[in-house]
């Protein structure tokens, strides 16, 4: 049984270092984040400003922030914030304005209003929700334009833009290649395709002047279709089905080729690519002997630098694979598996 006392004590102990009157004591939060509202961001900013930069700020609307004001300006980066129209670029000065960034918003439709902006050199709008390229054929002085993960199908709309040198469409839903998709665009340099369901490398020829090609994560099961694109020095095929090398014979100016992630199981068909300095091949089957490694790699005087790692020619080899590598591949071996060789 429990005594007087007892419930006393308890009574005591369970509101001790309250008061009854006053209510728990309430402990201020130093660190609000406190949002601005979209046209008080700009309201400070002189006329004659040249470059806007407000990044994760909330901001909904491109119309409330009064950026008519300025008509010098040529850079305006609005990353990061809720902007579903960009109509309002409308505003923006023709003859100054060069780079607009609207990555990380909720913009459904390029607005026919950027096509007036023919003095752009970078659009960027990645990481919106963007199914369809268009309204941009006027923007003949763009150099840079990246559409990374959005909803786009089909390249198109864009023969008309003879200065773009670097086109990024990663995370996006290209299924295929197809015939028109990189027609007019002779002089693009970089073209970054990564993380789509591209099953084949097929129409590239348009693109004589390529020097970068990204197609990884797809769903290539073969290299081919390059033969064309004389001026490669990059090309990018980590995590497809690839498993054999093979296609490269008119690529002779390719400096690095990636392959990590595949089912490579022998490496070959690579003697005649006499600028190669890098070969990244981890996470394959590749499973011959290093005396064979050897012969195919160490007549090339520009190689520098092999991955290997998680391939049976490593896990077998135990400690001695660093030091087989080394003497089959010469002394210009500067790099094994993301370690520097030590003299």
């Amino acid at each position: 049984m429990t005594s007087d006392s007892d419930l006393k004590t308890n009574t005591i102990s369970s509101t001790e270092g309250t008061n009854d009157l006053e209510g728990p004591e309430i402990i201020p939060d130093l660190n609000t984040e406190y949002i601005s509202a979209d046209v008080d961001l700009t309201e400070d900013l002189p006329e004659e400003t040249e470059a806007i930069d407000l990044v994760h700020l909330r901001i909904r609307s491109m119309e409330d922030l009064e950026l008519q004001r300025f008509k010098q300006l040529k850079s305006l980066c609005l990353r990061q914030n809720l902007i579903e129209s960009m109509s309002e670029v409308d505003v923006l000065p023709v003859e100054t304005m060069e780079d607009i960034d609207l990555y990380d918003n909720k913009i459904k439709h390029i607005s026919n209003n950027i096509n007036k902006l023919v003095n752009l050199k970078s659009l960027d709008l990645s990481f919106n929700k963007i199914k369809h390229i268009k309204n941009l054929e006027n923007l003949t002085n763009l150099e840079n334009l990246y559409f990374v993960q959005n909803k786009i199908e089909q390249v198109e709309n864009l023969e008309t833009l003879k200065s773009l040198k670097n086109l990024e469409l990663g995370g996006n839903k290209i299924q295929e290649i197809g015939s028109e998709f990189f027609k007019g665009m002779e002089n693009l340099q970089e073209i970054w395709l990564g993380k789509n369901n591209i099953p084949k490398l097929l129409n590239l020829h348009h693109l004589q002047s390529l020097r970068i090609l990204s197609i990884q994560s797809n769903r290539l099961t073969k290299i081919e279709g390059l033969e064309e694109l004389l001026n490669l020095e990059e090309l990018y095929l980590s995590h497809n089905f690839i498993k054999k090398i093979e296609g490269l014979e008119k690529n002779t100016k390719l400096t690095t080729l990636d392959i990590t992630s595949n089912k490579i199981t022998k490496v070959e068909n690579l003697k005649h690519l006499t600028n190669l300095t890098d070969l990244w091949l981890s996470f394959n089957q590749v499973d011959q002997s290093f005396e064979s490694l050897g012969d195919e790699l160490r007549d090339l005087q520009e190689f520098e630098t092999i991955y290997l790692e998680g391939n049976p020619i490593q896990t077998n080899a135990g400690t001695g694979y660093r030091r087989k590598l080394v003497l089959n591949l010469g002394p210009g071996l500067q790099k094994i598996d993301a370690t520097y060789i030590r003299g």
